[in-house]
């Protein structure tokens, strides 16, 4: 069988049954799991599949952004190393900024209690996570909320945002490739994006391997505005070679 008709198997079963998985895959098509990987990649290249531990999920369009609560429990422990990876990006007192998304609300969970830092968010579960610290000054972007993410978005967020400087900013996102930058499912998400981009001196993404070599609806920010990717060990390697060759520093962890 050759590969695109592999493909085409393997993007109808993914319809089908909500997955797939690796091993049931090479069993089925009678062929290796490197084989498999390989497949997946190519398909999460195109935007079609989205890599999971094990396997992968459909992506069925452009501009899918599942909720915060489905979000919390998926690739946890890829979500935990990269959070770990990023205290080393951390100054030892200043400002930062945390962006929305259940690997910066990790983040927001480790941050260290030996030094003073502030804090910049737009994030209600960060800020939640962080107002208790007694070490950390936290401020509160408002704006309307959006439900998806719950974190404040709109004018209010940007003019707000455009009066700070901040040392880093810790940005997720839904998609990066060395094609099209970072990309988001929203419109008001990704302006949020860019303005906490542009108020730090530093930008680090935290991104786990499934978000690599793809493209979604809204564009963020090119490549270069952004100085340290920080994934996980399930990241495809001629996918981090790619980001590499394009000048961005990438930590797998």
């Amino acid at each position: 069988m050759y590969a695109p008709e592999r493909h085409q198997k393997i993007l109808a079963t993914a319809r089908a049954d909500g997955r797939v998985d690796v091993a049931g895959l090479a069993a089925t098509l009678d062929v290796t799991p490197e084989t498999i990987r390989r497949d997946l990649t190519a398909l999460e290249r195109h935007g079609l599949v989205r890599r999971v531990h094990g396997g992968a999920i459909p992506v069925e369009r452009l501009g899918f952004e599942p909720g915060i609560a489905d979000r919390e429990g998926m690739l946890a422990g890829e979500k935990e190393r990269i959070a770990k990876a990023a205290l080393d990006e951390l100054p030892d007192g200043g400002a930062v900024i945390l962006d929305a998304g259940t690997t910066t609300v990790r983040l927001a969970e480790l941050l260290p209690d030996d030094r003073d830092l502030t804090v910049v968010t737009h994030a209600l579960p960060v800020a939640t996570v962080l107002a208790p610290r007694p070490n950390i000054t936290l401020h509160l972007v408002g704006g309307t909320v959006r439900g998806r993410t719950l974190a404040a978005v709109g004018s209010w967020a940007l003019r707000e945002l455009g009066e700070i400087h901040a040392d880093v900013a810790f940005l997720g996102t839904n998609a990066i490739s060395v094609e099209h930058g970072l990309s988001t499912p929203d419109l008001s998400e990704a302006a949020v994006k860019q303005a906490l981009a542009a108020a730090a001196r530093r930008t680090v993404v935290l991104a786990d391997h499934t978000k690599l070599g793809r493209t979604d609806f809204a564009h963020v920010a090119p490549l270069s505005a952004v100085d340290t990717l920080i994934t996980d060990s399930g990241a495809a390697v001629e996918l981090v070679d790619e980001l590499e060759a394009a000048g961005l520093q990438v930590v797998r962890a």
